[in-house]
């Protein structure tokens, strides 16, 4: 039986969470909510961190104490042995979830759990971490439940969604993790042609690709909390890293296209893409989508148009689902065309008949995805 992990992920993909886990290599794979249980050895988790397109953080299990109370908690903390998990020289920061009737505020909970742990250091050593809220060292990740506080290392750090390489934002940009999960509901594969006529910041177009060219998001990250661990494996880390990047393929397999009637946003959807290492690869221009045509003849579509929620107006937007039909309708036959909408009304506008439909959450706004197969 191997260490216990748990991956925490947006609220909704969980399931697919599930499936990537069980495909990096992970046993004993459940879900729970916005996370998933799971089970492994060290390469696994460095693995996770390396490759998964999915989670926010890996979090690795340590202790489950009293909390019945500030006073219980920071007594319970305090008796848990930290220096099996930082030093004094090195930087901390405590990040809470969850509330009982007695600590029902993440920030007061947390500081009494800092304050256990450098307490025990000063009494200790005569000196303690310093906290460091942007970019810490070590991170411990407490959750409150009932009366009860799970308490874990965070092995990730900065969430995993960040991949580092988009600065350059649209208006209303899907999360990274979000277009990973749209990319596996679509059941798009590198080898099909992807385009999206209303790419704005270009976020999906760029997880295709960095998919396509099996590139690990991980990879952009500067580093992650558990190179900063005692047992911390540099030789293990090094392999998988060499290992990632001998995988990694020169072309695209099938083109990727993008296009927006933003000059702007075109601008920064191709910064973000040149950041990444896509800039030769994806293929991005201005267009009005009136003068939309299909870049091939056969291929997947997608577009996540305004919702009138947070861009545009609901009314005004109406004509422009109606126009998004006829275009599918009449310009894309032989497509596979997958369409992201937050507003019901709006979405009887496009007047074609869904094939699929997929519940998801874009941020806090109920979203589905529609699928439509044109003939």
């Amino acid at each position: 039986m191997g260490q216990a992990y748990f991956a925490t992920v947006a609220r909704g993909l969980e399931p697919l969470a599930v499936q990537e886990l069980t495909e990096l290599g992970a046993v004993d794979v459940s879900p729970a909510f916005t996370g998933v249980h799971f089970q492994g050895d060290r390469a696994l988790l460095y693995r996770v961190n390396l490759w998964s397109r999915l989670i926010f953080r890996v979090l690795v299990p340590i202790a489950e104490v009293k909390a019945f109370n500030a006073d219980v908690l920071y007594k319970s903390v305090k008796k848990l042995d930290w220096s099996a998990y930082l030093q004094p020289e090195q930087t901390l920061a405590v990040r809470c979830t969850g509330s009982n009737p007695q600590l029902n505020h993440s920030h007061f909970t947390a500081l009494q759990i800092k304050n256990a742990i450098v307490d025990q250091q000063r009494e200790r050593y005569g000196q303690r971490s310093s906290i460091e809220l942007e970019q810490p060292q070590i991170v411990v990740n407490a959750h409150i439940d009932h009366n009860r506080c799970h308490l874990s290392l965070d092995s990730s750090g900065v969430s995993l969604h960040r991949r580092g390489y988009r600065p350059a934002l649209g208006l209303a940009p899907l999360k990274e993790t979000l277009a990973a999960a749209i990319l596996r509901l679509m059941a798009w594969q590198p080898q099909q042609p992807l385009y999206d006529p209303l790419c704005g910041s270009g976020t999906l177009l760029l997880e295709a690709g960095l998919q396509s060219l099996r590139r690990a998001p991980g990879g952009f990250q500067p580093q992650f909390c558990f190179q900063h661990w005692p047992d911390f494996d540099a030789t293990l880390w090094q392999a998988l890293c060499q290992e990632a990047q001998a995988g990694e393929l020169e072309h695209l397999p099938a083109p990727i296209w993008g296009s927006d009637q933003d000059s702007a946003v075109i601008e920064q959807a191709q910064a973000n893409a040149e950041r990444c290492g896509l800039g030769p690869h994806l293929k991005l221009w201005q267009q009005d989508f009136r003068q939309v045509e299909a870049p091939a003849g056969q291929g997947i579509l997608f577009c996540n148009p305004p919702y009138g929620k947070r861009i545009g107006n609901t009314e005004a937007l109406g004509d422009f689902y109606q126009l998004l039909g006829d275009t599918l309708k009449q310009r894309f036959k032989g497509w596979t065309a997958f369409i992201l909408s937050g507003n019901a009304a709006l979405t009887k506008r496009i007047g074609l008949r869904t094939a699929r439909r997929f519940p998801l959450l874009n941020g806090a706004i109920p979203c589905t995805l529609l699928k439509y197969e044109l003939y």
